[in-house]
C-alpha cells in the first residue's frame, strides 16, 4: 500500500496525561461523565464503523444520500483545491467529494484528522493508492486542539460530518465552530453534517441496537481507560442505555452500573465507588433544525449558503461560507 505524509500532534504520553485529566474530571464530578472522544482506539474505530451499516443507525445512510446527490454542486460551488477532513474515521463517505472535486478539476491535497492513529493511517494510504496524484496528509489530531496546525491550500473546504457537532455542549459547539473560522481566509468553506430532531423511537434505537454493537462501542471507553490507566473496570458490570432528552433535544449515551461496586485506576490514582444503577454519560448527540444549524453558523461568522437533506427529511448538510467577522 502507499505510503502516505502523517503528522503527528499527539504523542503517547500526551494522549495519556490527557485522559488521566478527564478521567479524575468526570469520575470524581457529581454526575459522572466521559467525552466520547476516547471511545477511539482501534478496536472502538472498528465498532464504530459496524454501527454505521446496522439496520438502527440512519445517519450515515442519510448523510450519504445528501452526498451522492450534492457532491457535484459542493465542487462546483466551492473550487476548492483542498478538501480537509475532521474526525475522518474510514473516510468512506468522503470519497464522493473526493470523486466530485477530481471531477471538477481543481483538487490538489486531501487532509484527513482523526485521533486514532491507526484509522487514520490505513484510510488515508487507501485514498493515496485510490487517487493517484492527490496529495494526501494525514493528521493525527483532535480538531478540538489542533485546527491551527491544519496545512494551507486555499480555497479549502473543511467537512464536518457525520452528525459529530452534535456531541458537543451547546457552549462548546460554540466555540468549535469560531475555531474553525479562524484557521479559515474569507471566502473558504464549512461542509457541515447535522442529525435533525425526530421521532423519539427513531432516535433511542439509533442509539441502542438490537445486535449490542452500539452497548459494545459504549462500553470501550471503559477498556480504554483499563488499557492506557491500568484501571480494573469489567465492562460486563456496566449496562448501556440510550435515552431522548426532550427538553435538551439530544441523545445520551450512558453506562449504568448494574450493582454496586468499586474500580481502581492507579494511572490516575483514583478509586471510584458506584451504587447500583448510578451512571457516566459517555456521549450527547444533539438534533437540530434548520433554523438553529443557520443561527450557529452566523454567530461563528459563517454565512449559510446551501442547505439540503435526504429524502425523509431526516439528516442535514449544510455548505456555509467564511464571512468577515
Amino acid at each position: 500500500m502507499t505510503e502516505v505524509d502523517l503528522d503527528h500532534h499527539r504523542s503517547g504520553d500526551a494522549v495519556t496525561a490527557e485522559l488521566r485529566a478527564d478521567v479524575v474530571a468526570g469520575l470524581t464530578a457529581p454526575q459522572k461523565w466521559l467525552p466520547p472522544k476516547w471511545f477511539y482506539d482501534a478496536d472502538g474505530s472498528e465498532l464504530f464503523e459496524k454501527i454505521t451499516q446496522l439496520p438502527e443507525y440512519y445517519p450515515t445512510r442519510s448523510e450519504r444520500e445528501v452526498l451522492a446527490a450534492h457532491a457535484a454542486d459542493v465542487a462546483e460551488l466551492t473550487g476548492a483545491h483542498t478538501l480537509v477532513e475532521l474526525g475522518s474515521g474510514s473516510s468512506e463517505k468522503t470519497r464522493l467529494l473526493l470523486d466530485a472535486l477530481t471531477a471538477h478539476g481543481t483538487l490538489e491535497a486531501f487532509v484527513p484528522l482523526d485521533v486514532s492513529e491507526s484509522a487514520l493511517a490505513e484510510a488515508a494510504e487507501a485514498i493515496s493508492k485510490d487517487y493517484p496524484g492527490l496529495a494526501v496528509r494525514g493528521v493525527v489530531g483532535d480538531f478540538t486542539q489542533h485546527l491551527a496546525l491544519l496545512p494551507d491550500g486555499q480555497p479549502r473546504v473543511v467537512a464536518f460530518l457525520g452528525g459529530t457537532i452534535g456531541n458537543f455542549l451547546p457552549a462548546e459547539r460554540a466555540a468549535f465552530l469560531r475555531s474553525v473560522r479562524e484557521v479559515l481566509d474569507e471566502g473558504e468553506w464549512l461542509l457541515l453534517g447535522t442529525d435533525l430532531v425526530k421521532d423519539a423511537g427513531i432516535l433511542e434505537r439509533a442509539y441502542d441496537d438490537a445486535a449490542g454493537v452500539t452497548a459494545e462501542f459504549d462500553k470501550n471507553v471503559l477498556r480504554v481507560i483499563n488499557t492506557r490507566l491500568g484501571a480494573n473496570f469489567d465492562p460486563d458490570e456496566f449496562e448501556h442505555v440510550s435515552h431522548w432528552d426532550a427538553e435538551n433535544e439530544w441523545i445520551e449515551m450512558r453506562l449504568r452500573a448494574r450493582h454496586d461496586l468499586t474500580v481502581e485506576i492507579p494511572g490516575a490514582d483514583l478509586t471510584v465507588a458506584f451504587a447500583a444503577g448510578e451512571h457516566i454519560r459517555t456521549e450527547i448527540s444533539a438534533k437540530f433544525r434548520p433554523s438553529g444549524v443557520e443561527a450557529e453558523l452566523a454567530a461563528a461568522g459563517f454565512a449559510l449558503e446551501h442547505w439540503w437533506t435526504d429524502s425523509q427529511q431526516r439528516f442535514g448538510v449544510s455548505l456555509a461560507k467564511s464571512v468577515r467577522g
